[in-house]
């Protein structure tokens, strides 16, 4: 079962820094005027916070310094609440959160 972890966390390292490479040398204004790159960087979180879920508890656990349930709830409310996904949250995690997200999950990868 822990093979399987470690299987949705490269995905979510994955993910996040394709999310990161999008938004190299991109300002806040160029996020802004681009529908398929916001469109893109929230379908990544999706799916990261879909990786995420799949994670087992007991992993999670092993873990607590990753927001698991914050990502997993991120997920939920792309998938459920599209309508009002609020953009400024997305710049956010891709700029401020996913660097930090992607080195610790690398750190797991490489125990």
């Amino acid at each position: 079962m822990q093979k399987d972890n470690l299987v949705y966390v490269g995905h979510m390292i994955d993910l996040a820094k394709k999310a990161r490479s999008f938004v190299d040398g991109l300002s806040r204004e160029d996020f802004d005027s681009d529908e398929l790159l916001r469109l893109s960087l929230t379908h990544l979180i999706q799916t990261i916070g879909e990786s995420a879920r799949r994670t087992t508890p007991e992993f999670r656990a092993i873990y607590p310094q990753i927001d698991w349930q914050g990502i997993v709830g991120m997920r939920s409310k792309i998938v459920h609440d599209y309508l009002n996904v609020d953009e400024d949250v997305v710049w956010d995690t891709v700029i401020n959160e996913l660097p930090s997200l992607i080195e610790i999950l690398q750190q797991i990868m490489d125990e």
